[in-house]
């Protein structure tokens, strides 16, 4: 099985190669692309040093999946020329996502809608996947009215560019005399600034969440309204989330059927200082929920906090997961 990965030497690249070694997903021939000037690097993986290679190269080759995590603009212009020679393509830009033809998939929850015809398949915003993967068995239940969300954002999520600001500020490197990916710095700060601003005020990850998550739960009623921010944390991505339902419903209830649902993990004894937090999230492929308490300024709200780490579940795991629902099915081999 021919298998390439495009953006195979970044961030979120790596990760995909790393997560695809652990799940031991039947790759017999690795395409790894990336830009010109990674050109002449190797990329391991299941032991071997593979050539990178540029994204012409690669379709030439056929390969059946391809893995995009490598920004808007490649995945416009190449998803289509892979899925054109027979490749199923899982892209984890935000491009295709609010594509109406395209499928935007988190497996726990909807993977049904992927069918043979589906050559193009987006992977939701990493923020979104956590979010709504705890939500889904609860919206079934009692139907989501309303979700307020804010986001405590990891400067993963910039990729490398993000990590190395960071770096250079804890380095004690003054402002201006390094690469900067955010308009201000990041260490000892917070940013309340995620993507670019919209006539509206709100940015471009604020209404990702707002319209992702209504593509994902099916449910185009559903009012959400999010501010996203950046903080000085390696990995790990935060959300306090507020959510009004149509229904009564018991705590107990709502617990119960949060862990019940697979990929979560519900870490909610707080008289035990037991919570999620990103530093116990890294290379985990789980969400963990806590903070579980009722909102008593509404009928039917609660309040919980989600952690996950965003470079495996929020985009590697989550892409190699759908992969790996096309393999079941059928659609590769």
């Amino acid at each position: 099985m021919k298998v390439a990965v495009v953006g195979a030497t970044g961030l979120v690249g790596s990760k995909m190669l790393q997560v695809l070694e652990e799940r031991r997903f039947p790759v017999t021939e690795l395409l790894p692309v990336a830009s010109e000037r990674s050109i002449g690097k190797k990329v391991r993986f299941m032991g071997k040093d593979w050539d990178v290679m540029l994204p012409a190269d690669a379709v030439a080759k056929k390969p059946v999946l391809a893995i995009f995590s490598a920004g808007g603009s490649v995945s416009a212009e190449w998803a289509p020329k892979f899925a054109a020679v027979g490749c199923r393509v899982v892209d984890n830009s935000s491009y295709w996502r609010m594509d109406p033809t395209k499928k935007l998939v988190v497996p726990e929850i909807n993977a049904d809608v992927l069918t043979k015809d589906d050559y193009i398949i987006a992977n939701p915003n990493c923020s979104t996947i956590q979010m709504v993967l705890p939500l889904a068995p609860l919206h079934k239940a009692y139907g989501i009215k309303r979700i307020v969300v804010s986001t405590y954002q990891s400067v993963t999520g910039t990729g490398m560019k993000g990590l190395n600001q960071l770096n250079a500020e804890r380095a004690g490197k003054e402002w201006g005399s390094y690469p900067a990916v955010y308009p201000c710095p990041i260490e000892g700060n917070i940013l309340p600034h995620i993507d670019s601003f919209l006539e509206s005020g709100y940015t471009k990850e604020e209404m990702k969440m707002v319209n992702e998550t209504r593509k994902i739960l099916r449910d185009e009623r559903i009012r959400v309204t999010a501010t996203t921010v950046r903080v000085p944390v390696y990995g790990g991505h935060s959300e306090s989330v507020n959510v009004e339902f149509e229904k009564p419903f018991v705590l107990a209830d709502v617990r119960r059927l949060m862990a019940g649902m697979p990929g979560v993990v519900v870490q909610d004894d707080p008289a035990n200082n037991v919570y999620p937090m990103p530093i116990n999230a890294w290379e985990k492929d789980e969400v963990f929920v806590g903070r579980l308490r009722r909102d008593e300024s509404v009928d039917s709200g609660i309040n919980l906090w989600c952690v996950s780490d965003n470079l495996r579940k929020g985009a590697a795991t989550n892409a190699v997961q759908i992969a790996q629902v096309l393999l079941e099915k059928g659609f590769i081999a």
